[in-house]
């Protein structure tokens, strides 16, 4: 019983998060270049969603691995993420982290530094920003892709 319950809860899951995640996630490939022409950047319109996999997909498919840096997400409370995305099978590696100036800064300190104005924070690590706005996130990953 065990078993059947645990092997239901993964067929859930697939089901009803992660099979509709590749439909998110293609469209904000997709829409890449209307996010930014480099199309290094990427916005899930509706929040975030288990997209590692389906990008890495994607990019394999469209033969550009390792073309997307950033994905954009809002996020519980209305705030927007910017995450470095992972290099795939290097556990915490991130393609681009965000800025070694910007990491461990926050609030008013981060937009002082950054110019951009709503900044919540830059992880230690530089894997994941937050700022209160889209625009803002946005602005963040369009200056950590000139860094």
């Amino acid at each position: 019983a065990v078993v059947s319950t645990q092997s239901t809860g993964r067929v859930e899951g697939m089901v009803k998060r992660w099979l509709p995640a590749l439909d998110i996630v293609r469209t904000a490939f997709n829409d890449r270049h209307e996010v930014h022409s480099s199309g290094e950047i990427i916005k899930f319109k509706q929040g975030g969603c288990p997209w590692k996999e389906h990008l890495y997909q994607l990019e394999a498919a469209a033969d550009c691995q390792g073309q997307v840096k950033y994905v954009l997400y809002s996020d519980s409370q209305g705030s927007w993420r910017v995450q470095a995305v992972g290099v795939q099978g290097e556990g915490f590696k991130s393609r681009k982290p965000l800025p070694e100036v910007w990491r461990g800064v926050r609030d008013e300190k981060l937009s002082d530094l950054t110019g951009i104005p709503e900044c919540i924070f830059v992880h230690a690590t530089g894997f994941i920003g937050g700022n209160k706005t889209e625009e803002g996130a946005l602005e963040m990953a369009r200056q950590a892709l000139q860094m």
